[in-house]
């Protein structure tokens, strides 16, 4: 896709490895941009990238038309538009937010009017995808809001989406489609791990397992994608266990506002609760697999 973006001028707000992906994909369609993240050493990549660095989020927004806000939860997305330094009596009126966070629906309906009260657009993005797709501008957005805030977002959009869905006309109903996207990608990661470690306690080559249930009905996007992690005995997080800790747990709180049974949810969430507990927090959500190595004595690669 092709827009003319001479005159556009962009913030991101987080440079992590989904951020830094999204601001480069904007630099390369042309964007003028200004990034600002609590790590100084993700602003000076950046600056060496190519883009401007800023020492807060209304620094960085000041002169946007778009601010794209990679940040990981709804807290960390109130606190960059409204807290000290925050971007939202930054922004020139007219400019659009997009949010990338995942988190309730409610909430994002609440951020969307506090900001939409002050004559600034809110578009309710969250994004799936990963770090690779985030650096050729692949991701999928799932997005919902206004008109006016999908034409002024559009450009970015179509710097850093492979795939834009448009999913209604006011925020919070973007939020609503990743939190079913997130309930089946921690049942599915957490299957995964469940599965390998039991391959492995059954003294199975875990290689040609992988190969076997890739070219088999119990395959799936997540199995393909997280097992090589397994099978490499490396689990620097591409995607963190506290990630799916925080998703999983905002399904919960919806499914018990709507008393709505998700019991499949609720025991992948256990797991990845106990990973964390057992000090894996931070490591790769495919860390699932060595807790259960660890609780019924399997062995995994990289493992004694």
């Amino acid at each position: 896709m092709t827009t003319d973006t001479s005159t556009r001028r962009a913030a991101v707000i987080g440079l992590g490895s989904m951020g830094s992906g999204m601001a480069g994909s904007l630099l390369r369609a042309g964007f003028s941009v200004t990034a600002c993240d609590v790590n100084p050493e993700a602003v000076a990549r950046f600056e060496a990238a190519g883009g401007r660095g800023a020492a807060n989020p209304a620094e960085a927004a000041r002169e946007a038309d778009v601010v794209v806000s990679v940040v990981v939860n709804a807290a960390q997305t109130e606190a960059v538009l409204f807290g000290a330094d925050g971007a939202a009596a930054a922004m020139p009126e007219g400019a659009v937010f997009v949010s990338s966070a995942t988190m309730d629906p409610a909430i994002a309906r609440a951020l969307a009017a506090r900001l939409e009260a002050t004559g600034r657009h809110y578009l309710d993005a969250p994004m799936s995808g990963g770090a690779a797709r985030a650096a050729d501008g692949g991701l999928t957005f799932l997005a919902s809001g206004s008109a006016e805030a999908f034409a002024k977002a559009r450009p970015a959009l179509d710097a850093m989406a492979g795939t834009l869905y448009e999913l209604g006309d006011a925020a919070g109903q973007g939020a609503a489609f990743k939190m079913i996207n997130q309930l089946l990608a921690g049942v599915h990661i957490a299957a995964a791990c469940e599965a390998m470690a039991f391959a492995a306690k059954q003294g199975l080559d875990l290689a040609r397992v992988y190969e076997v249930i890739t070219k088999s009905a119990g395959n799936s996007w997540m199995f393909e994608n997280r097992v090589p992690h397994i099978l490499d005995a490396d689990y620097s997080p591409k995607s963190a266990v506290d990630i799916f800790v925080k998703d999983l747990g905002i399904v919960q709180d919806m499914a018990r506002a709507e008393k709505y049974p998700v019991p499949v949810a609720a025991a992948a969430l256990q797991m990845f609760l106990m990973a964390s507990g057992a000090g894996m927090g931070r490591d790769d959500d495919a860390s699932v697999a060595r807790l259960y190595a660890q609780v019924s004595g399997a062995t995994l690669p990289g493992q004694a």
